[in-house]
């Protein structure tokens, strides 16, 4: 390509271009924005000093001698893609999230323990009385599970084998469980249905007839009275509530040692480890007729089968599982009735003792047939040998402590 031609570009002179004032233009051999002259091409970002133009700075290079980036402005490019996910990711912000949630979390929780406490049943079961024992060490809680068919229909009724049109209430099942204040193992004792003791206006009897003739305000005078125990808090089921609680939890695992079959409670069990329905398990804390000592039996089947249920509810799989503990909360406090005092918050605590207690049967001297039917005497020296342990927070001598086995058990 031949030279350009000499007239292309011609620098102005001063006659034939007016210079502002103030302005300056190169000098006669700087040729304007890096032009030719005689001795070749320069930058045109070169400004001679001793013109008019301000000595710039130098591009700015990297470290390997490449030109950096001119910096962002506005919305241009700043050569950080992922800066608005970095402002989420920033410690304070996350921290602002976590604090949001810990909230939410405390406002729900709370929530739904008052709701869940206001759906307890309570009655005034727990009365003053002339002669009532004075409060001592620890906590004593009077448990009893009741015939009621109450929240049972026709049908369940039928197949849960409960019978129909029976009149009043009975208890099968009471319990009374020691919980020490100086962090010792709770004790579970049971007190048979038969068992012969005086109940306030009606004479001698057996103790679940206190339950038949005034439910549970004079089962726990009875209790008191015959144990010179202070009874601080009550916690009734009957049959319909025991079904649901077993049920709400997915059943409880038992290991039976051999096969049951009592047509009287509707249990048909093989021998074995398997789950428990609601069903089975009412069955199974019932049925006493397969048993050579008959209720004494029973009532290690019901303090096995009660730990085996509330350390399920009680376990990590079941309390981290929404979905298993909110089921179970909702069934347990609606089948359970309390005394005016007692909060959803302690029979949490009861759910705990009962994990791991040590248990026993009130010491029974001799056994009886008397006008009221078959009736169990209690040892009364070593049944006050048993409560006057619990009084004072001391522990019962082993030699009073039974276990529980379940029938055939090892």
């Amino acid at each position: 390509m031949s030279d350009m031609p000499g007239d292309w570009f011609r620098e102005p002179s001063p006659q034939s271009a007016p210079r502002p004032s103030g302005a300056a233009y190169p000098g006669p051999s700087e040729p304007a924005d890096g032009v030719r002259s005689g001795s070749g091409y320069r930058d045109p970002g070169y400004r001679d000093p001793g013109g008019g133009w301000p000595e710039q700075p130098p591009p700015r290079t990297s470290g390997t001698g490449k030109r950096s980036r001119p910096p962002s402005s506005g919305g241009g490019y700043s050569g950080r893609g992922t800066s608005g996910g970095r402002r989420w990711l920033r410690p304070r912000r996350v921290l602002g999230i976590i604090a949001l949630l810990i909230v939410v979390a405390l406002l729900v929780t709370t929530g739904l323990y008052f709701y869940l406490n206001s759906q307890l049943h309570r009655a005034n079961v727990l009365v003053d009385y002339a002669g009532r024992p004075a409060a001592s060490a620890g906590t004593n809680w009077l448990i009893t599970g009741s015939d009621s068919r109450q929240g049972l229909t026709r049908k369940q009724e039928r197949q849960l084998a409960t019978g129909r049109g029976i009149g009043g209430h009975r208890s099968d099942t009471v319990l009374l469980l020691h919980v020490p204040s100086n962090g010792g193992p709770s004790v579970l004792v049971s007190l048979p249905r038969d068992s012969y003791v005086p109940i306030p206006g009606f004479g001698l009897n057996k103790l679940n007839a206190a339950y038949a003739f005034g439910g549970p305000k004079l089962l726990a005078k009875t209790v008191q009275n015959a144990t010179g125990l202070r009874i601080d808090h009550y916690m009734g089921i009957g049959f319909g509530g025991l079904v649901n609680v077993v049920n709400a939890v997915g059943g409880v695992r038992m290991c039976i040692p051999s096969n049951l079959n009592d047509p009287a409670s509707g249990l048909h069990l093989k021998k074995g480890c398997q789950n428990l329905d609601g069903a089975q398990a009412l069955g199974f804390v019932r049925t006493r007729h397969e048993f050579a000592t008959q209720d004494l039996q029973r009532e290690q089947d019901q303090r096995v089968f009660i730990k085996a249920l509330l350390s399920k509810m009680t376990s990590p799989g079941t309390l981290v599982n929404p979905f298993a503990t909110l089921p179970a909360a909702f069934g347990a406090t609606g089948a359970l009735t309390v005394d005016k005092g007692t909060q959803l918050y302690q029979l949490v605590q009861v759910a705990f003792a009962l994990r791991h207690p040590e248990t026993a049967t009130v010491p029974i001297a001799t056994s009886e047939s008397l006008a009221v039917g078959d009736v169990l005497i209690w040892d009364h020296a070593q049944a006050t040998r048993m409560f006057d342990a619990m009084k004072n927070d001391q522990p019962v001598p082993k030699s009073l402590l039974t276990g529980s086995k379940l029938a055939g058990a090892s």
